[in-house]
């Protein structure tokens, strides 16, 4: 089992200023079960529109900032995460921007894409009727979520500094 510190998560946002590592809320590390989630994602209760999610690619530790976008989507239809790929209301799925990293994301540079409003993807992909949550599924979906937060990450993280 992975097991991480808080001053190892603290310091693997690539895309953070000094001022939110300093504030960044530490969720429950030691409850935290790395095997059973692609990423680790939790929203900051003192700052309603900043959330974060964290990684491992290898034995290396990635993490982002994201923003939620002021308002949602209208209630009474259906949207889609493009980390998990689950349909649920539009009420349930927000635009998230993340600030590039690097001189770009110096100069304002972000991108955005739909995420589960929660940040729980690893939790969804789990859960719902057993037809949709065989072993078989579930590991086809988590292969595919992985897949994709990487590729966001990567994109992120793109000009990021040296470690």
């Amino acid at each position: 089992m992975r097991q991480v510190t808080e001053d190892e998560l603290r310091g693997c946002f690539v895309n953070a200023t000094d001022r939110e590592l300093a504030q960044l809320p530490i969720p429950g590390l030691h409850e935290t079960i790395w095997e059973e989630r692609e990423y680790l994602g939790w929203r900051d209760a003192r700052s309603a529109r900043l959330g974060y999610l964290v990684h491992w690619q290898g034995d290396r530790l990635v993490g982002i900032v994201v923003r939620a976008a002021p308002g949602g989507m209208r209630p009474g239809i259906a949207a889609m995460c493009a980390r998990c790929h689950s349909t649920q209301p539009a009420t349930q799925v927000r635009m998230f921007s993340a600030r590039l990293a690097g001189p770009q994301g110096e100069a304002g540079s972000t991108v955005g894409t739909y995420i589960c409003e929660d940040l729980a993807c690893s939790h969804i992909i789990r859960s719902g009727p057993p037809h949709l949550v065989s072993r078989e599924r579930v590991a086809w979906r988590a292969e595919g979520l992985e897949q994709r937060v990487t590729r966001f990450t990567d994109r992120i993280a793109r000009d990021a500094p040296a470690a």
